[in-house]
């Protein structure tokens, strides 16, 4: 069984969807928990620290170990706090659940930079508020997980989303970095893109019953089946760094980004280009480079360039 016995977990936005399921499921299986969450609405005003308070008492309930914290992600002295408190409270801190996050839509021409702005700073910003302390106290003391929450919108596009879906890519981005960076660490960071029927769909969407039968996947997509990848990539079952995975309806598979094999041209054009798009554009065969040095290689391999 895979279990946390002895070990600390900060799960942010944890109050409320996906990161409360994933808070209580990590103290079940004995992990001392930091459940974090400013406890906003979903465009992310206002503050309720019940909210945080609510998960504890839950967990409580149940004979796990859990904190609140009512900090924002989005500074650096809230993503201090909030690693803090798990050093004060457990000792140590073992795992980051980088989850929260608020939800808006507007098409790109409306989109106001305030929201804007905003994304950013509760999701990507946040994300490194929280993820460079505890990479800090990891890096000190032999090492950690840390599991980033990012999302298809960003990866493969969402209409009406472009700040979310931006800020998400970003938090791919910074995740892939923290991987290359905390591997001589034993630093591991990876990613999901959950699909769950929480607070975000259904302020979006609306309430399944509203919607009768007229969307079934709506009914496919429960959020608890997205715990247990969340679960498995804060273990120390997990060995491995630089992943993401989607998490929708008990389909789990890997997401990548992978680099094709291309045409190389000799002082090219743009005409050659064109005459070459074919395989400038194939996806097949490819590579999944695991840093810049990996295309960095692979180009040098294909030009006779000695590295």
């Amino acid at each position: 069984m895979i279990d946390f016995e002895g070990q600390a977990v900060v799960v942010t936005g944890a109050g409320r969807g996906l990161g409360r399921l994933y808070a209580v499921e990590l103290a079940r299986r004995g992990a001392s928990v930091v459940v974090n969450d400013l406890g906003t609405t979903m465009h992310g005003d206002g503050s309720d620290s019940a909210v945080a308070d609510q998960v504890v008492k839950e967990i409580a309930a149940a004979g796990g170990s859990a904190v609140a914290s009512a900090q924002s992600v989005a500074s650096a002295e809230g993503g201090r706090a909030i690693v803090e408190t798990a050093l004060e409270h457990f000792g140590r801190l073992d795992a980051v659940v980088s989850n929260a996050g608020i939800f808006h839509t507007a098409s790109f021409d409306e989109l106001a930079a305030d929201d804007w702005r905003r994304m950013m700073s509760v999701h990507l910003d946040g994300s490194f508020f929280v993820s460079q302390p505890a990479y800090r106290h990891m890096q000190a003391h032999g090492g950690g997980r840390f599991v980033f929450v990012s999302s298809s919108a960003g990866l493969f596009g969402q209409p009406n989303s472009a700040h979310y879906a931006a800020a998400k890519a970003g938090i791919f981005g910074l995740a892939n970095v923290i991987a290359v960076d905390g591997a001589p660490h034993g630093i591991l960071a990876n990613t999901v893109l959950p699909f769950g029927y929480s607070r975000m769909v259904t302020e979006t969407v609306g309430d399944r019953g509203q919607l009768g039968d007229d969307v079934p996947f709506l009914n496919a997509i429960e959020p608890e089946l997205v715990v247990p990848m969340v679960v498995f990539l804060a273990s120390g079952a997990c060995t491995f760094t630089h992943r993401s995975f989607s998490a929708c309806a008990g389909r789990f598979s890997r997401v990548f980004v992978g680099l094709g094999q291309g045409w190389v041209g000799a002082e090219p054009t743009a005409e050659d280009i064109e005459a070459h798009l074919g395989d400038v554009a194939a996806v097949e065969p490819f590579i999944v480079p695991e840093s810049i040095f990996d295309e960095v290689a692979d180009t040098c391999s294909r030009l006779g360039i000695p590295l």
